[in-house]
């Protein structure tokens, strides 16, 4: 180890998928710089998840909404870490404002890629080969590198701590119970309908677990619960509609306690995946060789249609037939074995 350790500000992603995956960069910080010290700038919705990256010192909550420009609240969170005498920061976003944290805080080697004119602010400005990084961890985790950064890297996986205790109380608050096993579904997707399996094939999905023996969690946001609402309705007590009943972090601990999850491309893909179930991850608009699930124990299920993927929000030949022509009891038959 080095008498100085390396210490890092990184300026996280805004998506709950793309803090997930950065988790990748921050293992390969920790693998090649065992005593360094990793700091992340955050929204704030996101400091619990990082809580369970044993890699991350603190998380530094941003106080910004989601494209919000905010300069001066930015330059007041820059100057409030100049204490801490960062050596190194890496900026995951590529907007200008986003490297404005760094910039003030004096990080002395500010690393990105290039991007709305940041000279000065970022001066390690690296250039991306899209051709060689496809995927999205690939060019977060390619920042560890101080030279070589375009070939690709290995990607070690995330992998998110549960506790036991917190899931134990939910289980208790939310009256559930493990007696059947337990499939989790992730209906919904921050990006659009293009990549949402229809509700009604989630439903006749629950319809065939329930038969089979298993009972079904509906997972999600508040945003989702007239979703999960049409899911689980009149489909008895096994089926749970649990969309806005927990926070973010929860759903580590819940799904820790399913069998498998049936999910979209989504931020809760992710975060299943760095859980460690088996996922059966449906792909629309999106492909999985740009996102994929970083783990061993997926199955994907993929149309790869003409016309995908377009990674569109809404589909616009107006069919989504990407998504609609993948079958339930096809998807039913990779859950049984």
């Amino acid at each position: 180890m080095s008498d100085t350790p390396r210490r890092y500000l990184i300026v996280g992603p805004s998506w709950v998928g793309d803090m997930v995956m950065a988790q990748s960069l921050f293992i390969t910080l920790k693998k090649h710089y065992p005593d360094c010290i990793i700091d992340v700038i955050a929204p704030a919705w996101s400091l619990p998840i990082l809580e369970r990256m044993p890699q991350i010192n603190r998380g530094i909550a941003l106080a910004v909404g989601h494209g919000e420009f905010s300069l001066l609240r930015r330059i007041r969170l820059g100057r409030s870490l100049r204490k801490h005498a960062y050596s190194h920061a890496i900026v995951l976003p590529r907007s200008w404002k986003s490297a404005l944290g760094p910039f003030f805080a004096g990080a002395k080697v500010r690393t990105g890629y290039r991007g709305e004119m940041r000279y000065g602010l970022l001066n390690d400005i690296r250039q991306l080969d899209k051709n060689r990084l496809k995927q999205t961890v690939q060019r977060f985790v390619a920042h560890a590198y101080d030279s070589d950064f375009n070939q690709v890297p290995d990607i070690p996986f995330p992998r998110l701590e549960v506790d036991t205790s917190n899931c134990e109380r939910l289980i208790k608050e939310l009256g559930l119970d493990l007696v059947r096993p337990v499939i989790a579904m992730m209906p919904g997707a921050e990006y659009g309908p293009a990549k949402q399996w229809p509700e009604n094939h989630y439903r006749q999905l629950t319809t065939l677990l329930l038969d089979k023996g298993y009972q079904v969690w509906v997972i999600g946001s508040a945003k989702e619960k007239a979703l999960g609402d049409a899911i689980t309705a009149g489909q008895g007590t096994h089926a749970i509609n649990l969309c806005g009943r927990t926070e973010l972090v929860d759903a580590v601990d819940l799904l820790s306690c399913a069998e498998q999850a049936v999910t979209n491309d989504s931020g809760l893909m992710h975060v299943a995946a760095a859980v460690g179930i088996k996922l059966n991850v449906i792909y629309g608009s999106s492909t999985p060789d740009y996102t994929p699930p970083l783990t061993d124990n997926a199955v994907i299920h993929y149309k790869n249609l003409y016309c995908s993927p377009c990674f569109k929000r809404v589909c616009p030949l107006g069919h989504t037939n990407c998504l609609n022509y993948i079958e339930c009891e096809d998807v039913l038959i990779k859950i049984i074995g």
